[in-house]
């Protein structure tokens, strides 16, 4: 199904509707997306309609940056864990 956005930049919130219109197509489609702004950009060409350039890229950007800053999350909150472990068991030894 191919979404059709309009867009207009003469609306002073402008980040609000790009954070939705990206957020309600990672919520219908977030297997599709990825860390890499490139493939983002193609994949919402594919998925939506939207006429203007400067909005693709912003929606792909935002998009990049928020699957990003997960990611991050997930390793820091691997590297907290493993370190924990790694701290009991050197208490276990001492």
């Amino acid at each position: 199904m191919i979404t059709k956005i309009k867009y207009s930049f003469c609306n002073s919130s402008d980040m609000d509707r790009i954070k939705r219109l990206s957020t309600e197509l990672l919520e219908k489609y977030s297997d599709r997306f990825t860390t890499d702004f490139e493939e983002n950009k193609k994949t919402i060409l594919s998925l939506a309609i939207i006429r203007s350039k400067v909005l693709r890229n912003k929606m792909a950007g935002y998009i990049t940056s928020k699957l990003r800053r997960e990611a991050d999350r997930e390793k820091d909150e691997t590297s907290s864990q493993i370190e924990e472990e790694e701290e009991k068991e050197e208490e276990k030894e001492s």
